[in-house]
C-alpha cells in the first residue's frame, strides 16, 4: 500500500480552471449527461431571458430547434454588454460566456431576483457546447462572437447597424462526446416553457421544432398567459370538475440584513377539485422546486391552522375531528402553485431542487393565512364546501388505516410477510430483480414455469385492479390485488412510503395483446402514477412487449412484435423475386422498392381508417379544409407517393372509388407471394405460449423487447390520467372521437 501512495505529491495535484473543470465534471453543474443534463442546457438560456423579462426589459422570447439539431434562443431584451470590461480587458459578453460567476445579478442593481445558476449558468453551456454563437443587438448595433467548447474561436465583431431593436440570440449545439442524449425532445422543451409563461403573465415564448421527432412531425406553439398562475391552475385542472373557484392570493415583505434590506414577494393560487389527489408545485425566481422548501411548508401550515380555526369559530368542524384533522386531509383534491421572489434565494443542491430561505415561510404563511381566511369570511359557502370535503378526507384516512397494517412489512428479508401467490426469486439485491405482474393464472403460470428464479419474480393478477382514480385510499387499500402489490414491491404506502425499500428494480407489466389486455395495463398505470410515481421518476416500472405473431418457414420460426414488423417482413420476402418499377419504368434498386412497398402499406391502413368514419379518402385529398379525419394524413403519404412519379388515380383506380387501381394490386400481390410458404400464428394471449415460448420472447435479457415508462411532462400526464380513467364522460368521448383515426390496432 505504501509503495502506491509513494509518488502521491504536488505534481499529482490538478488545478482545473473555468471551462476545464466544467466539462470534467459536468454533473456537478447541470446534474447530469444524459436527457435531463442536455435539456437543462436550454433552460439556462432561456432564464438569461426570463430574467429580463422580470427586470422589465423582455417581452418576447423564440425558442427553435434548429434542422441541424442546434438550438437557438432569441429575446429582446437589452443584450448582453458588449464594451470592455474594466479589469478583464476584454469584452464583457466574452467574460459572462467564459469565466464562472460572471455576471450582472450580483449586486441587484440589475437584477433584482434571478434563475439560472446564478453566473455560472450560460458559461456552463458554452463550455459543455461543441460549438456556440450569439448576436447582440444593442446600441444601434448588432454584434456577433463565436466559441466551441467554452473558448473563443471568432472574436467579436461588429455586422452592422440594427435601429433601436435590442436583444440576445443564442445559438448552441450540445457536446455529443460529453452528452449521452443526442437530440432535444419537444415535448420536454415545451412543458418548460409553457411553465414561464404562465409564472411571467405578459411574456410571449413562441417554440418551434425546425429538426422534428423520429417520426418527422414538427411542433409549433406560442405560450402567453395574461392570467398567469391562475390560468395556470385552470390549465392543470383540465378534465377535472372543481368544487371550489381559483383562489389567488399575493403579498410582500421587506426584510432586514446587514448591508440593507430586500423584499420577498409571493403568490399563491389554488383550487379544490373533487378528485382524491393532490397536485403541489412550487417556484423561486421561476425554478421549479422540486422538492418543495420553505415556501411549501409555509402554505401548508398556514392553511392548515386557517381551515382549523374557521372550522372552529364557525362550528362547521366538531371539536373531536379538530384534533384528528391533518395537513393530508387539507390538501386531497387541491391544486396549488406557489411562487415566490427572493433577491437572494438559498438553494439545497446545485440544480435547485429544495428552497431553504428560513425567513421565506413566515412571509408566505402570513399572506395565506391572512387573505385566506377573509376569502372564507367572504365566501361562507365555498368555505363549507371546502370543509366538507376536507372532513370526508379524514373519514376515509381513518377508515383506511386498518386496511394499510395489512401492507405492511416487517423487512425486506421476511418472507413470511409476503403475499402467498407471488412466487418470489431467490436474489435479495433489489437492482439485480424483476417483478412480472402477470395478467391472469395461466399466463401467471407459464410465467413461473419459464422464469429464472434467480432473478424474477412473478405475481398473477386476478381480473382487472381497482380504477384509483376513482376511489379513495380507505376502498383501494380494501382491494385485494392493491394490497398484494403494495406488499410485493414493499415500499409501503403514505407516510410510510419508503423508495429505499423496493424489493424490485424492475416492475414489469406483462398483459395479453388484446383490449382487455391494454385496460389492465392502463388500471396499473393509473395506480402506479397516482400512488407510486416514485417508481417511475426512478425508472422502475417497464411494460413487457410479447410478440403478436410466431412465422415459421421451412420448420424455421421467428417470432414478430407487431402488425408493421409482419407487414414489413411479408414485402421484403415478397419482394424476393419481383422486379419494381417507378411511373417512368426505371427499375427500382432494392431499398427504393421496399420503401415504395411500405408507403403503400400506409396509404392502405389510412385509407382503411378513414374509410371507417364514412369519408372518401379520394375526396379528402383535394379537400384541404378536412384536416381532422386523416385529411392531412393521407395528402402527406401521397405526396411521397408523387416522388416515385405515381397519382392517386394509380391507387384508387379509373373507373370508380372501389376499384382496385394499379398500385393496390402490386401492394397486394407482393403480400401475397410473401406468404408463400409462411405459417403465420397470431397470439392473442400470454396463455397460448407454453412456458419456454413466454421466456424466451417475452422475459429472456438477451433478446426481450421492454418499454420503459418515463415521464417528460408531469402535466400532460396528468391531465390524460383524468382524461381516461376520471369519472367525466364528456370530454373521454370527444378525445376517443377525435383521435379515434390514430388508432393502429383496436383489438390488438
Amino acid at each position: 500500500m505504501a509503495e502506491e501512495t509513494s509518488n502521491y505529491n504536488a505534481e499529482n495535484i490538478q488545478v482545473l480552471e473555468g471551462m476545464e473543470a466544467v466539462r470534467k465534471r459536468p454533473a456537478m453543474y447541470i446534474g447530469d449527461t444524459g436527457e435531463r443534463g442536455y435539456h437543462h442546457l436550454v433552460y439556462e438560456v432561456v432564464d438569461n431571458s426570463i430574467d429580463e423579462a422580470l427586470a422589465g426589459y423582455c417581452t418576447l422570447i423564440d425558442v427553435v430547434i434548429n434542422p441541424d439539431g442546434s438550438l437557438t434562443v432569441k429575446d429582446n431584451g437589452r443584450g448582453i454588454p458588449v464594451d470592455m470590461h474594466p479589469t478583464q480587458h476584454r469584452p464583457a459578453i466574452e467574460v459572462v460566456l467564459t469565466i464562472l460567476h460572471a455576471g450582472g445579478k450580483f449586486d441587484g442593481s440589475n437584477y433584482k431576483v434571478s434563475g439560472g445558476l446564478h453566473g455560472v449558468g450560460v458559461s456552463c453551456v458554452n463550455a459543455l457546447s461543441e460549438w456556440m454563437k450569439v448576436e447582440v443587438k444593442r446600441g444601434g448595433r448588432l454584434h456577433h462572437i463565436e466559441f466551441s467548447r467554452g473558448h473563443v474561436t471568432k472574436p467579436l465583431e461588429t455586422l452592422g447597424e440594427c435601429g433601436e431593436e435590442t436583444g440576445t440570440t443564442v445559438t448552441f449545439f450540445p457536446d455529443h462526446t460529453i452528452f449521452t442524449c443526442r437530440k432535444f425532445k419537444a415535448p420536454v422543451l415545451a412543458a418548460r416553457l409553457r411553465e414561464l409563461a404562465f409564472l411571467n403573465k405578459g411574456v410571449t415564448i413562441h417554440f418551434r421544432d425546425e429538426e422534428g421527432d423520429e417520426e418527422g412531425r414538427k411542433f409549433e406553439e406560442t405560450f402567453h398567459y395574461e392570467g398567469g398562475i391562475d390560468e395556470f391552475i385552470t390549465y392543470l385542472n383540465t378534465n377535472k370538475s372543481s368544487i371550489s373557484p381559483v383562489i389567488h392570493f399575493e403579498g410582500q415583505k421587506e426584510c432586514a440584513r446587514l448591508d440593507g434590506t430586500y423584499v420577498v414577494q409571493a403568490e399563491v393560487s389554488m383550487q379544490y377539485t373533487d378528485t382524491y389527489t393532490t397536485i403541489e408545485q412550487t417556484y423561486c425566481n421561476n425554478i421549479r422546486t422540486i422538492e418543495g422548501g420553505t415556501h411549501l411548508s409555509g402554505f401548508r401550515r398556514a392553511l392548515t391552522a386557517t381551515v382549523k380555526a374557521y372550522g372552529e369559530r364557525t362550528k362547521l368542524i366538531k371539536e373531536k375531528e379538530l384534533a384528528a384533522l391533518t395537513g393530508d386531509d387539507m390538501r386531497e383534491g387541491l391544486t396549488v402553485i406557489v411562487s415566490v421572489k427572493v433577491p437572494q434565494p438559498q438553494f439545497e443542491g446545485q440544480t435547485k431542487t429544495k428552497l431553504g430561505n428560513g425567513e421565506v415561510d413566515g412571509i408566505v404563511a402570513g399572506i395565506v393565512s391572512d387573505k385566506l381566511n377573509t376569502f372564507f369570511e367572504e365566501n361562507p359557502a365555498v368555505a363549507k364546501v371546502i370543509i366538507d370535503k376536507i372532513l370526508l378526507a379524514s373519514r376515509a384516512r381513518e377508515a383506511a388505516r386498518a386496511a394499510r397494517e395489512s401492507t405492511r412489512r416487517k423487512g425486506v428479508m421476511d418472507g413470511l410477510s409476503l403475499p402467498g401467490k407471488l412466487r418470489d426469486c431467490s436474489e435479495r439485491d433489489p437492482a439485480k430483480t424483476e417483478l412480472y405482474l402477470v395478467e391472469g393464472d395461466s399466463a401467471g403460470g407459464s410465467a413461473c414455469k419459464g422464469r429464472n428464479r434467480a432473478t424474477q419474480a412473478i405475481l398473477p393478477l386476478r381480473g382487472k385492479v381497482l380504477n384509483v382514480e376513482k376511489a379513495r385510499v380507505d376502498r383501494m387499500l380494501a382491494n385485494a390485488e392493491i394490497r398484494t402489490m403494495i406488499t410485493a414491491i414493499g415500499c409501503g404506502f403514505g407516510e410510510e412510503w419508503d423508495i429505499s425499500k423496493a424489493r424490485y428494480h424492475k416492475i414489469v407489466i406483462m398483459t395479453d395483446a388484446d383490449v382487455d389486455g391494454a385496460h389492465i395495463r392502463t388500471l396499473l398505470l393509473t395506480f402506479f402514477y397516482r400512488k407510486m410515481p416514485e417508481l417511475i421518476e426512478k425508472g422502475y416500472v417497464y411494460l413487457a412487449q410479447p410478440p403478436l405473431y410466431k412465422v415459421e418457414r421451412k420448420k424455421k420460426g421467428e417470432y414478430v412484435l407487431t402488425d408493421g414488423e409482419l407487414t414489413e417482413k411479408l414485402l421484403t420476402l415478397g419482394l424476393d423475386d419481383y422486379e419494381v418499377k417507378d411511373a417512368s419504368g426505371t427499375v427500382l434498386d432494392a431499398v427504393r422498392a421496399k420503401e415504395l412497398m411500405m408507403l403503400l402499406a400506409e396509404i392502405e391502413e389510412t385509407s382503411k381508417m378513414v374509410s371507417g368514419r364514412g369519408f372518401d379518402p379520394a375526396a379528402l385529398l383535394t379537400d384541404y379544409a378536412a384536416q381532422g379525419s386523416g385529411a392531412s394524413m393521407l395528402r402527406k403519404q401521397f405526396a411521397a407517393l408523387s416522388g416515385f412519379g405515381y397519382k392517386s388515380s394509380d391507387w384508387f383506380g379509373s373507373n370508380s372509388p372501389d376499384a382496385n387501381g394499379l398500385l393496390v394490386k402490386l401492394l397486394d400481390d407482393v403480400r401475397a407471394h410473401g406468404r408463400q410458404g409462411l405459417s403465420v400464428t397470431r397470439f392473442k394471449g400470454l396463455g397460448e405460449m407454453d412456458a419456454a415460448e413466454l421466456y424466451d420472447t417475452t422475459m429472456n435479457p438477451e433478446k426481450r423487447h421492454m418499454l420503459r415508462v418515463k415521464l417528460e411532462d408531469a402535466v400532460k400526464a396528468d391531465q390524460m390520467f383524468t382524461l381516461l380513467m376520471g369519472d367525466e364522460v364528456e370530454p373521454r368521448r370527444k378525445f376517443i372521437e377525435d383521435n379515434a383515426l390514430n388508432v393502429r390496432n383496436l383489438d390488438f
